[in-house]
């Protein structure tokens, strides 16, 4: 007689297992210890074999039925159920280690060592807000760029930059899931052009007349010590703002003059050694009063265990009237023309700036910082900039003979 679901709950345990039958092979096991389990009896080249089902009530009757009707098909075609069954859990498995968020995970390890840590956590960033939300569940090879382009365009109405670095991070998730096997596309490809093309806006720098104002204007900046020290250093270093808003002291050697910042800190991931002229190294004596306590030398004052943000450098410019007129960063490419007109050798300024060698070739014998070069580059562009501070407003520079 068929069960019902009445007699299945009311079937009590006994102190051997029993079982009720239902029909087609398909019965419920009645444990000891209460437990109600279903069961497939089936022969299959001529040995009988049992199937487990699942567990009652989880499993209803009409449930543990439809698994039956399902596990008779399997077997019809020579297939033991239980074998399908592993099979299907594998796919699972690999469908999970394959889904987006999986390789995101991986492509975000492997890239760490070189990336800075500014750059590892904007990916990051963008991933967790833009992108995993909508397919990071998504086995990476049902990603599609129809779920891209709906990403993109919905990043791009609220701030189209990031919109751009979305697309590259995506792009090359799925590059580095075709190379490991995982994908056939990516699916950045068909919808390139997408994004509107926007206009690329280059540092704002100070051309030589505008230069003697600028520092005039900086000597009389009423803020606060950090941030005017902060401007005047990247004027006498020439470093990025990254480079000197995460600076910390352990890294200055002042009785030597020598500012040697980490090879994870610098953009070509190569240690960079910075001669201070000494003008710097007062500069440095003097901010020692006010941050050599702590680990920075321009903690934020929200918290002095981290680094100022570099938002702070553009506040400062806007206040001393250069907003839209000047960025800080810009500060490098006045330099640039500057030294290179007073006859220093390309190879010296690139390397204060820390440019990589765009020649690969050429690059891999290259390996000279040319210090002693730099140290004195540095103290003639240091008083230049002396000279211009105190109303000099001669602009021609000669490379000293010395």
């Amino acid at each position: 007689m068929p069960l019902t679901d009445t007699r299945i709950r009311q079937a009590k345990p006994k102190k051997k297992a029993y079982k009720l039958t239902d029909a087609g092979g398909l019965h419920i096991e009645i444990r000891p210890t209460g437990a109600k389990l279903w069961r497939l009896r089936y022969r299959l080249a001529k040995k009988e074999n049992l199937f487990a089902i699942g567990r009652y009530p989880e499993l209803t009757l009409s449930d543990a039925r439809e698994e039956r009707d399902a596990a008779k098909k399997i077997i019809k075609a020579g297939i033991h159920p239980s074998h399908k069954r592993k099979l299907e859990r594998i796919h699972q498995f690999s469908d999970h280690a394959n889904t987006f968020n999986a390789v995101a995970d991986e492509w975000l390890e492997r890239n760490a060592e070189k990336w800075t840590e500014r750059t590892y956590k904007q990916r990051q960033k963008v991933l967790e807000v833009d992108v995993r939300p909508f397919i990071g569940s998504l086995p990476v090879r049902q990603v599609t760029p129809a779920h891209v382009l709906d990403i993109l365009m919905r990043v791009e109405k609220r701030a189209p930059t990031v919109a751009v670095i979305t697309n590259q991070c995506i792009g090359a998730i799925c590059r580095h899931a075709v190379v490991t096997l995982r994908a056939d596309i990516d699916p950045t490809a068909p919808i390139r052009g997408s994004l509107k093309q926007r206009q690329v806006q280059h540092s704002k720098h100070l051309g030589a007349s505008e230069l003697s104002g600028f520092l005039q204007a900086l000597e009389e900046y009423p803020g606060q010590f950090g941030n005017k020290t902060a401007l005047q250093l990247m004027l006498l270093t020439l470093v990025r703002t990254v480079e000197l808003m995460q600076a910390k002291w352990e890294e200055f050697d002042l009785d030597n003059g020598l500012w040697t910042i980490p090879a994870e800190r610098m953009k070509n991931r190569k240690v960079h050694r910075v001669p201070l002229p000494i003008q710097g190294i007062d500069l440095l004596n003097r901010l020692q009063g006010v941050s050599g306590h702590r680990e920075f030398l321009f903690p934020n004052r929200s918290d002095p265990r981290r680094p100022a943000s570099l938002g702070v450098l553009w506040k400062a410019v806007a206040s001393m009237g250069y907003k839209g007129k000047f960025s800080p960063h810009g500060i490098r490419a006045t330099a640039s023309t500057m030294l290179n007109e007073m006859g220093y050798r390309e190879d010296v300024i690139e390397t204060q700036l820390a440019h990589a060698e765009r020649n690969k070739v050429r690059a891999s014998y290259n390996q000279a910082d040319y210090l002693d070069e730099r140290r004195q580059m540095m103290q003639q562009w240091a008083d230049f900039l002396n000279s211009q501070k105190d109303g000099d407003n001669v602009v021609t520079l000669r490379k000293s003979s010395a």
